[in-house]
């Protein structure tokens, strides 16, 4: 019995020894795969830094060959970041050591296919009816499987309506259906196009004049003139959506508002004016609210105060914005409060620091960095928790950068741009303040910003619009565009 218990110790010691070789052996594994991780982020923050370097330079004064080399450089570094997240991703997924047990290894197993996606099923038979070795008959044994990806690409087709006449054979009465209604009335364009040309321009950020190209290859002849007239038919179609969907977005609460220049052209001169889309938007999802998130954008022919204040002359709540001066008779009344937003200020601050980092301005972004950190804590929270945890942890960091930028302003030149960065982040401390006072307010308005991308991408495509009701009827279409994107049904 002793005996048997001595040599169960001793396997039992060896197991362990074992299984604390393999543990030391696995540490080692991942310290040397946490060393290979950090270098590839190390370089992809340098090339990211070195694009974003780039990018800046492509927009100061320069030459078309200077230029040209910066686009480039951009592209070059772009492709190895691309190409180092490939690698990073591989490092990641494989994890393939001779010396770790199979069940650690992982795999980079390909995600499935959506199954909402429909199916064709092709059933490859083999040609042997019998046994190819001894002739023998052939009985089912299982099926491989494998599933292949296709596009089927859109195509053109025409709805022939026919509308039998019916005549009485006793009196004169003839008997038809009624025309069927059409979207746009004297047009021969289904709803399906229509679509499809709205969506391509405002959604897609393809210029009319490229989808007339891709139709020609299709084999149907439709002009930029006759896809424009579409366009404007169909904005002014959806016009009773529209007014709608101002009166859901700006129900009193909160809202984000924002403003991008669009170029507009002068009838007859050729030449482009300045005008404006602004977005207002309604998204309460970060303070766990289950309505759906809307945007509604106006157009104007200029960026004077008016514009925002007709705009919201039926709203009350808070409105959060940049510091526009053309807010500022919308706060007076008091039925507007108005929110600030702590990325316009934290810019001002990074944009010295891209220049000459100092101490001050790492201090700076690194105590604004606290504040965020507590925010994606408590994104998705309810506004009663969020409005708890800042009350708690975000009011005092605020308070004491407040007082430290106030003991700073002391040792700097007013002149200097450290000093205009925190001037304007002083100006406009009650509004920034407001978030950690109400749980529905976020720290900034990058929600208003991020609703502005898609106009800002395609700008870069259509370049100008051809008239102020053009730019009207890009205010309805990317309203509506943004009510499918955010799947509103109510």
């Amino acid at each position: 019995m002793d005996t048997s218990l001595a040599h169960e110790n001793a396997r039992l010691r060896a197991l362990l020894q074992t299984q604390q070789d393999t543990i030391r052996q696995m540490a080692k594994y991942n310290r040397l795969l946490s060393l290979r991780v950090a270098a590839y982020a190390s370089e992809i923050n340098r090339l990211k830094a070195l694009v974003a370097k780039l990018q800046r330079m492509q927009f100061g004064k320069s030459s078309e060959k200077l230029r040209a080399k910066t686009e480039r450089q951009i592209q070059e570094a772009q492709e190895r970041i691309s190409a180092l997240q490939e690698e990073m991703a591989e490092t990641l997924g494989e994890q393939y050591d001779p010396v770790l047990p199979s069940p650690l290894r992982q795999s980079s197993a390909r995600k499935p296919l959506p199954a909402t996606l429909p199916r064709e099923t092709r059933v490859i038979q083999p040609e042997e009816e019998c046994c190819p070795a001894c002739g023998g008959g052939l009985s089912p044994l299982g099926c491989d499987v494998s599933e292949q990806l296709e596009l089927i690409s859109s195509a053109f087709k025409v709805i022939e309506t026919q509308r039998p006449k019916l005549a009485c054979c006793r009196c004169d009465c003839i008997v038809q259906a009624p025309v069927p209604s059409k979207p746009l009335e004297r047009s021969y364009a289904g709803a399906g196009l229509l679509a499809h040309v709205v969506t391509g321009k405002y959604a897609d950020h393809l210029p009319l004049y490229r989808q007339s190209e891709i139709y020609r290859r299709q084999g149907v002849e439709l002009s930029r003139a006759t896809l424009g007239r579409w366009t404007g038919a169909v904005a002014e179609l959806l016009e009773p959506l529209y007014d709608v969907l101002r009166q859901y977005v700006l129900m009193p609460g909160k809202v984000h508002a924002d403003d991008i220049p669009v170029p507009v052209q002068e009838p007859g001169s050729g030449k482009t004016r300045t005008a404006r889309l602004w977005v207002y938007v309604r998204d309460d999802r970060n303070a766990g609210s289950q309505m759906p998130p809307a945007v509604w954008f106006a157009y104007s022919p200029d960026r004077k105060g008016i514009h925002p204040q007709n705009h919201l002359a039926g709203y009350s709540g808070v409105l959060q914005a940049d510091a526009y001066g053309g807010y500022r008779v919308l706060y007076e009344s008091g039925r507007i409060t108005e929110a600030a937003c702590m990325a316009h200020a934290r810019r001002k601050i990074h944009d010295v620091h891209a220049r000459v980092p100092t101490d001050i301005t790492t201090e700076a972004l690194q105590r604004i960095g606290e504040l965020y950190a507590i925010e994606a804590e408590v994104r998705g929270c309810s506004a009663e928790q969020r409005l708890a945890a800042r009350k708690a942890r975000a009011a005092p960091l605020m308070q004491s950068l407040y007082d430290w930028i106030q003991q700073q302003m002391k040792t700097l030149s007013r002149h200097s741009d450290t000093a205009k960065a925190f001037a304007y982040l002083l100006k406009q401390w009650d509004a920034l303040n407001v978030y950690c006072s109400n749980g529905w307010v976020e720290i900034d308005n990058n929600i208003a910003e991020n609703a502005l991308r898609g106009v800002a991408v395609g700008r870069k495509n259509w370049l100008f619009a051809g008239s102020d009701s053009g730019g009207e009827h890009a205010a309805v279409l990317y309203s509506l565009i943004g009510v499918s994107a955010n799947d509103i049904r109510q």
